[in-house]
């Protein structure tokens, strides 16, 4: 068990004094048996007035409605958690793996819904190929095939980091052979979709600490971070990074998991002001073990 701290700074700087309008934010996680949730605050450079409610998909989600004006406003969320190791994903009862293609129940298909929706006739042709290739490429079992596409994307396609909120079509990603990590993220939840499975984009943090003396070994590191959950039949949601070629890694600190990358957005607003206010925006991320300890996971 890891317990870390993670610091979450944004901020936003402008030409002028503005107002601003209600922000949505994504920047705190719910308790899991992988993720114990400490504690957590969320301090902001104006006064604000906060409500918490949970999304659609459960996720907890807070609304903050600002007083005054200001030049910069600044975001800032702690969390202090303990991150217990992920669980082999494995069959819970056989103790195996799930066979490939896969097969839901009835009531799965339904749940999943959304999750299982792919848009392969938007899809160029060689991408569409190389998706109905991954199962000859990563023969065996549904793990087994995504844990080899997973490491595939991390290993042929470059990582480059993109400022803009927006992420990548899937075809330009492939097309590009590059992307940031929700770029990554997307095109691999597109694959496992048109291969039969659901999928879910995932946002949260990235614990990476250097090598004594070195430089951190993981891309994403001090900013959000993206990856994917794939559902399989007696196994449950699995964690699949393919910018790092992780698997249901206790490296990964989940904040929301939604159907498309737009929905977990970590902060969402508005300024009232001239057009041309807007200077630019700042992030940083920091995540730090500060203790080890001999607990057990809530179950």
């Amino acid at each position: 068990m890891k317990r870390l701290i993670v610091s979450h700074r944004t901020t936003y700087r402008y030409a002028e004094s503005v107002s601003f309008g209600p922000h949505r934010m994504m920047l705190r996680p719910r308790d899991s048996h992988e993720m114990r949730l400490i504690s957590a605050t969320l301090t902001t450079s104006l006064p604000a007035e906060f409500a918490w409610t949970y999304d659609v998909f459960g996720n907890e989600v807070c609304t903050g409605v600002f007083t005054g004006q200001a030049g910069e406003l600044s975001i800032e969320s702690r969390l202090e958690i303990e991150r217990f190791a992920s669980a082999v994903p494995t069959n819970h009862l056989t103790g195996g793996e799930a066979p490939f293609p896969v097969t839901y129940s009835a009531d799965e298909t339904i749940d999943l819904g959304a999750a299982m929706l792919a848009s392969a006739d938007d899809y160029p042709d060689d991408l569409r190929l190389w998706i109905a290739g991954a199962p000859k490429r990563h023969p065996g079992g549904a793990r087994d095939l995504l844990t080899g596409l997973c490491q595939e994307i991390h290993g042929e396609f470059a990582y480059v980091t993109r400022f803009e909120q927006s992420t990548q079509d899937p075809a330009v990603t492939f097309a590009n052979r590059s992307g940031a990590c929700r770029d990554f993220a997307a095109l691999f939840i597109a694959a496992a979709r048109l291969l039969g499975f659901g999928a879910r984009f995932v946002s949260g943090y990235l614990f990476d600490p250097p090598p004594e003396g070195g430089a951190p070994i993981l891309q994403g590191a001090g900013a959000s971070h993206a990856w994917a959950d794939v559902y399989l039949p007696d196994i449950g949601w699995i964690e699949f990074d393919p910018t790092n070629g992780l698997v249901a890694s206790d490296r990964l600190i989940r904040i929301a998991a939604v159907r498309e990358p737009h929905q977990a957005i970590p902060i969402s607003g508005s300024f009232i002001g001239t057009p041309t206010a807007f200077i630019g925006l700042w992030v940083g991320v920091d995540v730090e073990e500060v203790e080890e300890a001999g607990l057990s996971p809530y179950r």
